[in-house]
């Protein structure tokens, strides 16, 4: 699955380290999905997108096939 959080983690000036601490998640996590290596759970999904005070749909591209 296609995503900004890249993008709009560097807006916020955060990094993927804070991204991790504030999900409960490790690092290398928010490495994987920022790098399309790892589709979240729809429960990290939300709370990613909240940290970057974005909708799910403006964080995460979902492509079918």
């Amino acid at each position: 699955m296609k995503n900004y959080i890249k993008e709009f983690r560097k807006q916020m000036h955060m990094t993927q380290a804070n991204i991790a601490d504030l999900c409960g998640v490790a690092r290398q996590t928010i490495n994987c999905v920022e790098n399309d290596k790892y589709d979240p759970t729809l429960e990290l999904a939300f709370k990613i997108s909240r940290l970057l005070k974005k909708n799910l749909e403006e964080v995460f591209i979902y492509d079918s096939l």
